[in-house]
């Protein structure tokens, strides 16, 4: 089976295209510098904002796995749409039978940020091609390298007490990165899969403030003693988190206007579809750690 992998060399996809390679698929890397690729895989040349390199990249491929976003740009909302649109029409028109993509967690009715308003954009514009669209929808992925998680170790590390805003106490659900890449791997190629829109998470639901307090334990083996305060807007979050981390402020505010939301799992179809305990947000953060060449201490 051909899949073709966007977003090979980021976050989630370096981690993917291994583990699809070892499945014994035929993996088509697309980059926009395939010359640079050294990951496993076929480097192949393609960018979702050109529409007229995908002809190329989609040539024969079956599975198509969607890991582009654009969270660094101001009109990012505008960008991921025409980009999704465009490569669902490309895939169609290829013959590509399966799109996977890694959405947002959030209820379809509530207020959504645009962060999360455009993953939801994103999947109804891939699927306007005709090729059905397997969803899987996650909320804070835990892992080395990651923005979210990368907010948080370096908030941790770098500050000895922090005062943060009432969204803190919003609820979320992390999932482990190898969790996230074993359920993509689950529904690659899966007939039952095939145009569901499937929850993933780990196996507890917690608050944005929990998870800073448990990250503490496992880096510095104590608590960190944290203030919430009813008055600091995203904004002002938003600068605050590219002062003391190397997230830019474009960045850190898309993701930070989503945190209000409550993002959990409700429907747990994706246990049955691919069946394996979730690790959790502790060993998850050990992990992370350990990949990033640092020793837990809790």
């Amino acid at each position: 089976m051909s899949v073709l992998l966007t977003g090979a060399t980021g976050f989630v996809g370096r981690r993917l295209a291994p583990v699809l390679v070892d499945r014994g698929l035929d993996v088509r890397a697309m980059t926009r510098h395939p010359d640079d690729y050294d990951g496993p895989g076929q480097a192949v040349h393609g960018d979702v904002g050109d529409p007229d390199t995908l002809t190329d990249a989609l040539d024969g491929v079956e599975v198509a796995v969607y890991l582009v976003h654009s969270l660094d740009d101001d009109d990012f909302e505008r960008k991921d749409a025409e980009a999704a649109l465009a490569f669902g029409k490309a895939a169609a028109h290829a013959g590509v039978r399966q799109i996977v993509y890694l959405g947002g967690l959030g209820a379809d009715d509530d207020d959504l940020s645009p962060h999360l308003r455009s993953r939801r954009e994103v999947e109804g514009k891939l699927a306007e091609g005709g090729v059905p669209v397997t969803v899987l929808r996650a909320a804070i992925v835990v892992g080395a390298g990651g923005i979210s998680w990368e907010i948080t170790r370096q908030l941790v590390k770098n500050l000895p007490a922090m005062v943060v805003p009432r969204w803190v106490r919003t609820k979320t659900q992390p999932i482990a990165i190898d969790d996230v890449v074993r359920y993509l791997d689950g529904v690659v190629g899966n007939d039952d899969a095939i145009g569901k829109v499937l929850e993933i998470g780990g196996p507890e639901e917690l608050t944005y403030l929990v998870m800073m307090q448990q990250a503490a334990e496992v880096m510095m083996g104590r608590r960190l003693p944290i203030v919430t305060v009813p008055l600091l807007s995203p904004s002002l979050s938003s600068r605050w988190i590219s002062l003391v981390t190397d997230v830019d402020t474009t960045t850190a505010k898309n993701l930070i206007d989503s945190m209000a939301t409550e993002v959990v799992v409700t429907d747990h179809t994706i246990r049955e579809l691919v069946p394996f305990e979730p690790t959790s947000y502790m060993d998850a953060v050990r992990q992370a750690l350990t990949e990033s060449g640092e020793t837990p201490k809790g």
